[in-house]
Protein backbone atom coordinates (compact mmCIF):
# COMPACT_ATOMS: atom_id res chain seq x y z
CA UNK A 1 0.00 0.00 0.00
CA UNK A 2 1.42 3.40 -0.97
CA UNK A 3 1.03 6.03 1.74
CA UNK A 4 1.73 9.73 1.35
CA UNK A 5 1.59 12.45 3.96
CA UNK A 6 0.34 15.95 3.30
CA UNK A 7 1.89 18.02 6.11
CA UNK A 8 1.05 21.57 7.10
CA UNK A 9 -0.50 23.82 9.67
CA UNK A 10 -3.84 24.11 7.82
CA UNK A 11 -4.78 27.22 9.80
CA UNK A 12 -7.33 27.09 8.28
CA UNK A 13 -7.71 24.54 5.48
CA UNK A 14 -8.55 26.25 2.18
CA UNK A 15 -10.04 25.20 -1.14
CA UNK A 16 -6.47 25.24 -2.47
CA UNK A 17 -5.41 22.67 0.12
CA UNK A 18 -8.39 20.49 -0.77
CA UNK A 19 -7.60 20.77 -4.49
CA UNK A 20 -4.08 19.45 -3.88
CA UNK A 21 -5.46 16.74 -1.59
CA UNK A 22 -7.99 15.56 -4.19
CA UNK A 23 -5.23 15.04 -6.74
CA UNK A 24 -2.93 13.35 -4.20
CA UNK A 25 -5.71 10.86 -3.40
CA UNK A 26 -5.62 9.83 -7.06
CA UNK A 27 -1.92 9.01 -6.82
CA UNK A 28 -1.68 7.09 -3.55
CA UNK A 29 -3.59 4.37 -1.71
CA UNK A 30 -3.78 6.50 1.41
CA UNK A 31 -3.06 10.17 2.15
CA UNK A 32 -2.52 11.26 5.73
CA UNK A 33 -3.14 14.94 6.36
CA UNK A 34 -0.47 15.59 8.97
CA UNK A 35 -1.26 18.66 11.06
CA UNK A 36 1.86 20.17 12.59
CA UNK A 37 1.60 20.70 16.33
CA UNK A 38 4.50 23.16 16.32
CA UNK A 39 5.13 25.93 13.87
CA UNK A 40 6.92 29.25 13.52
CA UNK A 41 3.46 30.66 12.78
CA UNK A 42 1.01 31.73 15.48
CA UNK A 43 -2.14 29.77 14.71
CA UNK A 44 -5.66 31.15 15.03
CA UNK A 45 -7.13 27.68 15.58
CA UNK A 46 -5.86 25.15 18.09
CA UNK A 47 -4.48 21.86 16.76
CA UNK A 48 -7.66 20.13 17.92
CA UNK A 49 -9.84 22.64 16.07
CA UNK A 50 -7.81 22.27 12.88
CA UNK A 51 -8.00 18.48 13.06
CA UNK A 52 -11.76 18.60 13.63
CA UNK A 53 -12.29 20.96 10.68
CA UNK A 54 -10.15 18.75 8.44
CA UNK A 55 -12.03 15.63 9.51
CA UNK A 56 -15.35 17.30 8.75
CA UNK A 57 -14.37 18.55 5.30
CA UNK A 58 -12.72 15.25 4.29
CA UNK A 59 -15.32 12.91 5.79
CA UNK A 60 -16.37 11.61 2.37
CA UNK A 61 -12.83 10.70 1.28
CA UNK A 62 -12.20 7.06 2.18
CA UNK A 63 -8.48 7.17 1.38
CA UNK A 64 -7.80 10.15 3.67
CA UNK A 65 -7.05 10.25 7.36
CA UNK A 66 -6.12 13.18 9.58
CA UNK A 67 -3.38 12.99 12.19
CA UNK A 68 -1.05 15.31 14.09
CA UNK A 69 2.70 15.22 14.43
CA UNK A 70 5.58 16.88 16.23
CA UNK A 71 9.17 17.17 15.16
CA UNK A 72 10.61 16.63 11.73
CA UNK A 73 8.16 15.90 8.93
CA UNK A 74 10.45 13.27 7.45
CA UNK A 75 10.61 11.37 10.75
CA UNK A 76 6.82 11.32 10.90
CA UNK A 77 6.70 10.12 7.28
CA UNK A 78 9.11 7.30 8.13
CA UNK A 79 7.12 6.37 11.26
CA UNK A 80 3.85 5.94 9.31
CA UNK A 81 5.51 4.14 6.40
CA UNK A 82 4.98 6.92 3.86
CA UNK A 83 6.69 6.74 0.48
CA UNK A 84 6.06 10.41 -0.29
CA UNK A 85 5.52 13.87 1.17
CA UNK A 86 2.96 15.96 -0.71
CA UNK A 87 3.69 19.66 -1.07
CA UNK A 88 1.36 22.11 -2.73
CA UNK A 89 2.65 24.95 -4.86
CA UNK A 90 0.67 28.09 -5.63
CA UNK A 91 3.25 30.13 -7.52
CA UNK A 92 6.91 30.18 -8.41
CA UNK A 93 7.56 32.13 -5.23
CA UNK A 94 6.69 28.99 -3.22
CA UNK A 95 9.11 26.83 -5.16
CA UNK A 96 12.48 27.97 -3.77
CA UNK A 97 11.49 27.37 -0.14
CA UNK A 98 9.76 24.08 -0.96
CA UNK A 99 12.72 22.93 -3.05
CA UNK A 100 15.09 23.54 -0.12
CA UNK A 101 12.80 21.53 2.18
CA UNK A 102 12.62 18.71 -0.33
CA UNK A 103 16.40 18.55 -0.63
CA UNK A 104 16.83 18.52 3.15
CA UNK A 105 14.22 15.77 3.49
CA UNK A 106 15.98 13.78 0.75
CA UNK A 107 19.25 14.12 2.67
CA UNK A 108 17.54 12.90 5.86
CA UNK A 109 15.83 9.96 4.12
CA UNK A 110 16.60 9.20 0.48
CA UNK A 111 13.80 6.62 0.37
CA UNK A 112 10.97 9.14 0.78
CA UNK A 113 10.10 11.29 -2.23
CA UNK A 114 8.65 14.78 -2.26
CA UNK A 115 5.79 15.20 -4.72
CA UNK A 116 4.94 18.77 -5.75
CA UNK A 117 1.39 19.41 -6.90
CA UNK A 118 0.36 22.74 -8.34
CA UNK A 119 -2.97 24.05 -7.19
CA UNK A 120 -5.43 24.99 -9.91
CA UNK A 121 -5.05 28.59 -11.06
CA UNK A 122 -8.29 29.76 -9.44
CA UNK A 123 -6.74 28.94 -6.05
CA UNK A 124 -3.22 30.21 -6.73
CA UNK A 125 -3.70 33.45 -4.77
CA UNK A 126 -5.24 31.82 -1.70
CA UNK A 127 -3.25 31.47 1.50
CA UNK A 128 -4.49 30.72 4.99
CA UNK A 129 -3.05 34.09 6.10
CA UNK A 130 -4.97 35.99 3.42
CA UNK A 131 -8.17 34.12 4.30
CA UNK A 132 -7.83 35.08 7.98
CA UNK A 133 -7.09 38.70 7.07
CA UNK A 134 -10.16 39.01 4.82
CA UNK A 135 -12.50 37.44 7.39
CA UNK A 136 -11.07 39.52 10.25
CA UNK A 137 -12.07 42.64 8.28
CA UNK A 138 -15.57 41.33 7.61
CA UNK A 139 -15.01 40.16 4.03
CA UNK A 140 -16.45 37.07 2.39
CA UNK A 141 -14.31 34.04 1.60
CA UNK A 142 -17.16 32.01 0.13
CA UNK A 143 -15.76 29.45 -2.30
CA UNK A 144 -12.22 29.96 -1.04
CA UNK A 145 -12.74 27.74 2.01
CA UNK A 146 -15.34 25.09 2.82
CA UNK A 147 -18.54 26.45 4.42
CA UNK A 148 -17.64 24.84 7.77
CA UNK A 149 -14.34 26.69 7.78
CA UNK A 150 -15.94 30.02 6.91
CA UNK A 151 -18.39 29.56 9.79
CA UNK A 152 -15.56 28.67 12.21
CA UNK A 153 -13.63 31.76 11.11
CA UNK A 154 -16.63 34.02 11.67
CA UNK A 155 -17.03 32.58 15.18
CA UNK A 156 -13.32 33.16 15.94
CA UNK A 157 -13.63 36.77 14.86
CA UNK A 158 -17.06 37.20 16.52
CA UNK A 159 -18.73 38.18 13.25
Amino acid sequence: MSIAIYPGTFDPVTSGHLDVLARAVGLFDQVIIAVARESAKTPLFSVEERVELLRRVTAGLAKVRVDTFEGLTIEYARRVGAVAVIRGLRAMSDFEFEFQLALMNKKLDAGIETVFLMTQSEYSFISSSAIKWVVSLGGSVKGLVPAEVEEALKKKYSL
